[in-house]
């Protein structure tokens, strides 16, 4: 069983003297890097909004739309002058809300959050367009 290993070994010796080592050429690396920047443009797409500008503009209309419909037609008379309505709509708004209690902390934080966040997503936007700029 010794002898047939090192008949083995003999051979694979042999075979690995008479082959020589395959270097690659000198611009190997250039080459291959190359390519892959050439496939890294080809995989970028363009940038596009998951919702347009004209449905976004669409559903503001709507929701203007179907806050006027509910402030005009949820009066009973329809005789009311346009000051009474808005009277009759901040009483409703009023009462919705006159049992609801908030800390001044809370209602710090409810009125600079959203805020912040506009900010934030402002200079978050300009960072990224100026560091993946094509």
């Amino acid at each position: 069983m010794k002898e047939s290993d090192k008949n083995i070994e003999n051979l694979i010796d042999k075979m690995m003297a008479e082959d020589t080592l395959q270097s690659p050429s000198a611009d190997f690396t250039s080459n291959i890097m190359s390519q892959i920047l050439i496939s890294e443009k080809a995989k970028i797409k363009p940038y596009k909004p998951l919702i347009s500008k004209s449905v976004w503009i669409a559903i503001g209309l709507a929701v203007s739309f179907l806050a006027l419909y509910v402030s005009l037609f949820s009066v009973s008379d329809n005789d009311l002058k346009i000051d009474e309505i808005g009277k009759l709509y901040s009483n409703k708004v009023s009462t919705a809300f006159n049992e609801i209690h908030f800390s001044k902390t809370m209602l710090y934080a409810v009125l600079v959050v959203p805020f912040m966040i506009l900010v934030q997503i402002g200079i978050l936007k300009n960072y990224f367009d100026k560091k993946y700029q094509l």
